[in-house]
């Protein structure tokens, strides 16, 4: 893959989404200001081509890069903005808990929870945005394995694999009160059945965990 096709990103228009967890019943409301969102998953050639690091179980330049956590993807993205002479978006107490967001800066970041189902929904309300073989790969399509980036369809506004492949790790604490640090995942992996490859699916990790179905996608604010 070319790294500029790579490295792609779109700007999003500031709306609204509302979110629901299945498990307390719990709906709320969140406004998104504008912002920009990688078009792919993160890379196995971009996350080496910044980090030298190959964490992947699966071998591909074009495969999305897997065997990360939560703290490998915060620290890639202020490897990223350095790298492109940026304002790091985060600061890290010696790459572990706290970790704090600066939302004064355009630097690369991982997405809020909100802002991910928002990309992902592109305008629509169901659990999908087009038919599921069409635009995911899950387990019944996948041959049990991890694909190449961009191989199927993309949403509304231009996003690949936001469903299925690899979930992708956001910035959001899922509950702290009942699962302390645990942070937020999103969009089914290609091991995953389809009920869990909705838009509005929750799921939770320890920040530190690594596993060969989750890897992560970076975003920009768009500031005044």
């Amino acid at each position: 893959m070319d790294a500029t096709v790579d490295d792609a990103m779109v700007p999003l228009p500031a709306g609204r989404v509302t979110l629901r967890d299945r498990r307390t019943r719990h709906s709320w409301s969140v406004d998104i200001a504008p912002f920009r969102l990688a078009v792919f998953p993160v890379t196995q050639a971009r996350y080496a081509r910044i980090t030298g690091e190959h964490p992947s179980a699966a071998v591909g330049d074009r495969l999305p890069v897997e065997g990360v956590s939560w703290y490998d993807a915060v620290r890639f993205c202020n490897a990223l903005s350095v790298h492109e002479g940026l304002t790091p978006a985060y600061h890290l107490a010696a790459g572990v808990e706290p970790v704090a967001w600066d939302t004064s800066t355009d630097g690369y970041r991982l997405p809020t929870e909100a802002e991910w189902e928002y990309a992902c929904r592109a305008g629509t309300t169901g659990p999908h945005h087009g038919p599921l073989d069409h635009i995911a790969w899950y387990r019944a399509n996948s041959a049990e394995r991890i694909h190449d980036v961009g191989g199927k369809q993309p949403n509304a506004w231009g996003l690949h694999d936001m469903l299925g492949n690899v979930w992708d790790w956001c910035w959001d604490v899922y509950d702290a009160e009942v699962y302390g640090e645990y942070r937020v995942l999103r969009g089914g992996g290609w091991f995953d059945e389809h009920w869990s490859l909705r838009a509005g699916a929750r799921r939770r990790s320890h920040p530190s965990y690594r596993v060969d179905d989750v890897g992560f996608r970076v975003a920009r604010s768009i500031l005044p």
